[in-house]
């Protein structure tokens, strides 16, 4: 009898203790409401809802008293002032690509992916197990921000041209939607980079503003329907290996949060990072067999026309490294990361790929 007695009561303090110390983390942890600008409208679900992993995820593990409420391009300012409104704190944060912001300092890059650079994995290392992280940050300073990756997209594709590209000639002249990097190098190449919405894209093939966009891949494509209007797909987009997106916290705002809301901002990022790799990696493959099913023309980029972009992208990177040393700097980083990295790939994960590419299939 006494010792259910005694059991009892430890039941019974037990409980109380939980039911105490609940409240006095709730008591002390302050109710902080922050807005997020994002760069991407809402025609690309799959790149907003990296930002909506994040809201999510941190109001779950604060029980609510951190919350993020997220603006699609457009709402609160445009996809190409996110990163201004972060570094004034106009919001507090922002979801975006650092390839928008090229024009503003070309090193910028580097924070998202570059003409021939690093491949999604790669990139994921360099940044987290590499100094592109840390080298990043000393180039975000500036700007009153700190990065986080936020988001893969994996390779993309070259874009939907409503003419074929046979040689490196076809590029003179033409009218491309493209963003970043790649419209330094296209106009290069003799091609008249074109900004336009994408939720303008269609229209603007369909009336020739442009001849050819340049988005994502399959599974944000289709939304598009741009096979409808130009049907020759390009394959490879050689302008980035991956796209890495980014969430970008002013550095007050950021110190101001209790250091266990950092660590969920952070382990968020991270949360959404992985579940945008595996959307993108689950969603192309059906998606690029329907559009060829709608009729579009899955074609390659001719290795000549692959080898001008690639000498019109060297003779930018030396251009740029001779201007700007912290350019230089990540330049020589992440091609020292890059060609370590390329071989053991070549060795493991390429040749698993290709086996499985070629099990079944008659030999030559």
């Amino acid at each position: 009898m006494q010792r259910r007695a005694f059991l009892k009561q430890a039941a019974l303090a037990a409980a109380g203790s939980a039911a105490l110390a609940a409240p006095v983390y709730a008591q002390d942890a302050p109710t902080i409401a922050w807005r997020l600008a994002s760069s991407f409208p809402n025609e690309s679900p799959t790149l907003l809802a990296g930002a909506e992993d994040v809201a999510r995820y941190v109001a779950e593990v604060t029980d609510g008293r951190f919350t993020i409420d997220i603006f699609p391009a457009g709402d609160l300012v445009e996809s190409g002032q996110v990163l201004d409104a972060v570094q004034h704190r106009v919001v507090e944060c922002g979801h975006t690509a650092s390839t928008r912001y090229f024009d503003i300092d070309p090193a910028l890059c580097f924070d998202a992916g570059v003409p021939f650079g690093l491949n999604t994995r790669q990139m994921n290392a360099w940044m987290l197990q590499g100094e592109g992280l840390a080298l990043t940050r000393v180039l975000f300073d500036k700007y009153n921000i700190l990065n986080f990756p936020c988001g893969y997209t994996g390779a993309q594709m070259g874009g939907w041209f409503r003419g074929e590209i046979k040689n490196v000639d076809d590029l003179r002249g033409l009218k491309i939607k493209a963003g970043g990097f790649a419209r330094h190098v296209l106009a290069r190449l003799g091609a008249t980079p074109v900004d336009v919405p994408v939720s303008e894209s269609y229209a603007a093939l369909e009336q020739g503003t442009v001849d050819a966009v340049a988005w994502i891949g399959p599974y944000d494509d289709e939304n598009l329907a741009l096979h409808k209007v130009a049907r020759n797909y390009y394959f490879p987009g050689w302008w980035a290996g991956t796209l890495q997106l980014s969430l970008y916290v002013n550095q007050d705002a950021y110190d101001e949060l209790p250091k266990p809301y950092q660590s969920a901002l952070a382990l968020a990022c991270r949360m959404a990072t992985g579940n945008m790799i595996a959307k993108y990696d689950a969603g192309n493959p059906d998606a690029l067999r329907r559009l060829v099913s709608r009729g579009a023309q899955l074609k390659a980029f001719p290795k000549p026309v692959l080898q001008a972009c690639y000498e019109a992208s060297m003779a930018a990177y030396k251009e740029m490294s001779a201007k700007d040393p912290m350019f230089k700097k990540l330049y020589d980083s992440m091609t020292a990361f890059r060609d370590k990295e390329v071989p053991w790939f070549r060795v493991a994960e390429g040749s698993f790929d290709n086996l499985l590419a070629t099990l079944g299939q008659p030999a030559a």
